[in-house]
């Protein structure tokens, strides 16, 4: 672990960067891009207001954690989960423009090797794949474009990509999900459902016509390496395939997808599926968000899946928050840590159950930036094969301060990287 004194001040500078971001990047947004509404609304307003001026906001988050994992395999230490996403829109004849960029400064502030998670599986460092612990996310998590061309009434056409993308696989990345928003840490079930959401380099097409949007999407499946600064490109060969439905603060996605060789260390292709739905209701100071998800990793001598659900209720200052995983682990990748795994037939798989109850309470703002002190507990049920490794009942806890930026017109919810600032419901 890293001193102390480093990760504050790489903590420091995460901050100064919001602190620094002017207050105009969080525009007035056109009619009716406050609340949540129709999408077919959205767009239709977009194209009737949309000029030659930019339409930019910002949104991010910086956890300062007091990290806590239970159990022999857990580690106790002070880290920073953090990052911050930039959005401009505008026309461009026919359709309108969108320009993204999302930077973290995870692999100062939590160290190279991550946080600690106990049971989290993904990735590799050092020549050996990285256990019991969550990989920070690279310093460039999105630098992409996407250009929507109306086809005619109620239909549009979406052409979007960068050298950093979003795959079109899997539920809205934790990060963006109002249900997940109060939570320090990523979800066990990460590298099932949303692990794409940083690929590099990404083509991709999307038709919408009312409330369904069907997309496409061809790119890099391999995972990013331990160097955290750079963008290792190479050719498209994955792709994915995902529909949504969006009306109202209901979305839902279904999804399919094959990654070429996801895993440094470990060969072979994974075929994954997954469905998920989210709930979303803002009313003055009080916020109500639910996700859903099902879905499995289908790799060449085992099969993954997980079940996640989440939960956050806001009235005014107080937020409490809830989360619910059953996840399919790579046993002997946890047994033996010390040992690169290579796949092989009747290799182990165990289920292991995580329960998070938490909460947070507004504490007021600095500037502008809404600061929070929050604190959770996780409480697991542990296969017995990793009783001995883990213990038989560990129990984690994370004590936190949040601070955001400033959110005149809303957060960037349930975004992703096919929509614009017109179109999207913040």
């Amino acid at each position: 672990m890293r001193p102390l004194s480093n990760r504050a001040r790489l903590s420091s500078l995460v901050a100064l960067l919001f602190c620094v971001a002017p207050a105009g990047w969080a525009q007035e947004a056109p009619p009716g891009s406050a609340g949540t509404h129709d999408h077919a609304a959205h767009t239709a307003d977009a194209e009737a207001t949309a000029s030659s001026a930019w339409t930019i906001g910002v949104d991010g988050a910086l956890f300062g954690t007091f990290n806590r994992q239970g159990g022999p395999r857990g580690d106790t230490e002070f880290v920073s989960q953090n990052w911050v996403m930039a959005m401009a829109s505008r026309r461009a004849d026919p359709g309108i423009l969108t320009l993204t960029g999302m930077l973290s400064a995870e692999s100062a502030t939590t160290g190279t090797s991550g946080y600690s998670e106990i049971f989290q599986v993904g990735e590799s460092y050092r020549g050996l794949q990285l256990t019991d612990r969550q990989h920070p996310h690279d310093l460039f998590m999105q630098l992409s474009a996407a250009w929507r061309v109306p086809l005619g009434e109620g239909v549009g056409l979406t052409v979007a990509g960068g050298p950093r993308g979003e795959a079109t696989l899997g539920p809205v990345a934790f990060m963006h999900r109002p249900s997940s928003s109060a939570n320090p840490s990523a979800p066990l079930s990460h590298h099932v459902f949303d692990s794409t959401h940083i690929a590099t380099g990404v083509a991709m097409l999307a038709v919408d016509r009312g409330p369904w949007t069907l997309e496409g999407s061809w790119f890099r499946g391999r995972e990013p390496d331990e160097h955290r600064y750079d963008m290792e490109l190479g050719a498209l060969d994955s792709w994915a395939a995902r529909v949504w439905f969006r009306r109202g603060g209901w979305s839902a996605q279904a999804s399919h997808g094959i990654l070429h060789e996801p895993e440094l260390l470990e060969p072979g292709d994974q075929r994954r599926t997954n469905g998920s739905i989210s709930w979303l209701r803002e009313r003055g100071d009080s916020l109500t968000a639910f996700t859903a998800a099902i879905g499995r990793n289908e790799r060449q001598f085992s099969k993954a899946r997980a079940l996640l659900g989440e939960l956050t209720q806001t009235w005014r200052r107080t937020t409490v928050f809830t989360r619910f995983e059953d996840v399919t682990v790579e046993t002997e990748i946890l047994l033996f840590p010390q040992i690169v795994h290579r796949p092989h037939p009747g290799e182990l798989v165990d289920p292991v159950r995580q329960l998070t109850l938490g909460g947070l309470r507004q504490l007021g703002a600095v500037k502008g930036f809404p600061v929070g002190l929050g604190a959770d507990v996780a409480v697991y049920g542990v296969p017995p094969l990793l009783e001995f490794t883990h213990g038989r009942r560990p129990v984690s806890f994370h004590l936190f301060v949040r601070v955001q930026p400033p959110a005149r017109h809303g957060r960037m919810w349930n975004m992703t990287m096919g929509q614009s600032m017109e179109s999207h419901p913040h």
